[in-house]
């Protein structure tokens, strides 16, 4: 599969996903089973199931420092010996600062997609990102085939949060990575500009979306902790009054509208159930500071996808799987029923046909008899 496309934006190459070796870095794979691989190893009990990597999804606001918290944590694993599969699926970035193994850029060209239909920097984004989907059973490929070879499988992800919330691209992204390996959302917030209620609620409001769209084991990663100490936002999440003493204050201090504090008031009555199952972790992208608090958090989310993701994940295909064979049930049945019918009609059209045929005979009979009486015999 070659590393570079020359494919037309609207036609993704048939190697949509250009794969390159894994970062190289020594480590031994641990064997644990897993619940996912439960029937294999009941199956083979002398040969224990591989463990499979965790696939962590970094999703955020433009601006929130993405490509340079995947950088420090491709760093981090690198130094603690894991090795790590970098797949990048921003279409417009000009620079990465590390070497992903699969890059969106290989496949679909950003510029010509802009060009080829009219579009503006984030709807070209959006229908880059569509026009690779359509090739991501090749990326699943590639991550199966390295799978036995990698800790962790890091997607780095555009500042366009709508590709998760609404686009179908997102939708389909995620529920196939979570249907093969234990997935953890990590949602990257800009904690100097969450200084502000209203901005640390337009944040978490950004992450219930795609909390409640993706229903992925999530992390809250606060990064430039470097520049603003992240402690403020962390209490809010766990302290309803903390939030709206810094709400009172900044009402008077900001000159916000009226109506921007009871609205922010009302959505953290909303939201503070919400906050109980995110994990919030503060981090810097600059100094590393919170790598392996962080790290350790992904175990966590990796542990609450084996214990609700996947079993609801499980039930899922059960529940489809049985609603097919019912339908396709009643669809037989149907088809019987219609076969009878058409049995029964046939039969009782073949009865009429004879019936008719004897009455015509008889008919013809009575004529010819009754033509025979009416002539005159010749005397002899």
């Amino acid at each position: 599969m070659s590393s570079k496309s020359t494919a037309p934006a609207s036609q993704p190459a048939t190697g949509s996903a250009a794969a390159r070796p894994p970062a190289a870095a020594s480590s031994t794979s641990t064997t644990a089973p897993s619940p996912a691989s439960t029937d294999a190893a009941a199956a083979a009990p002398t040969t224990p199931a591989k463990k499979l990597p965790t696939c962590v999804l970094l999703v955020g606001m433009a601006g929130s420092g993405k490509t340079s918290v995947m950088q420090r944590m491709n760093a981090h694993l690198l130094t603690t010996k894991q090795r790590p599969y970098i797949v990048n699926l921003d279409p417009a970035v000009t620079h990465v600062p590390y070497a992903p193994n699969i890059d969106i850029r290989d496949t679909v060209k950003y510029a010509e997609v802009m060009k080829q239909y009219q579009l503006g920097p984030n709807g070209a984004i959006l229908t880059s990102l569509n026009l690779f989907t359509t090739k991501f059973d090749q990326v699943l490929d590639l991550l199966e085939k390295r799978q036995d070879s990698v800790d962790y499988i890091l997607i780095d992800t555009p500042g366009q949060i709508e590709v998760f919330t609404w686009s179908a691209s997102g939708s389909i992204i995620t529920d196939s990575l979570a249907a093969t390996y234990p997935t953890v959302v990590a949602f990257v917030v800009d904690t100097p500009r969450s200084a502000s209620p209203a901005t640390f609620m337009s944040n978490m409001l950004y992450a219930c979306s795609i909390l409640y769209r993706t229903r992925l084991p999530f992390v809250v990663l606060f990064n430039k902790s470097d520049v603003t100490d992240p402690a403020f936002a962390i209490e809010w999440m766990r302290d309803f009054e903390a939030f709206q003493s810094a709400l009172h204050a900044s009402d008077h201090s900001d000159h916000e509208p009226p109506y921007m504090h009871s609205l922010v008031q009302s959505m953290s009555l909303v939201l503070d159930e919400f906050y109980s199952i995110l994990d919030p972790v503060s981090f810097s992208a600059v100094t590393g500071l919170g790598a392996p608090a962080l790290f350790e958090a992904f175990g966590r989310a990796r542990d609450e996808y084996f214990k609700e993701y996947k079993p609801e994940l499980e039930r899922l295909i059960q529940e489809r799987e049985k609603r097919q064979k019912d339908q396709r049930q009643r669809q037989m049945e149907k088809l019987m029923r219609d076969i009878k019918l058409e049995e029964a009609q046939g039969t009782g059209t073949e009865k009429g046909q004879v019936g008719a045929g004897a009455d015509a005979g008889a008919g013809s009979a009575g004529q010819e008899q009754s033509k025979g009486k009416g002539k005159a015999k010749p005397r002899k």
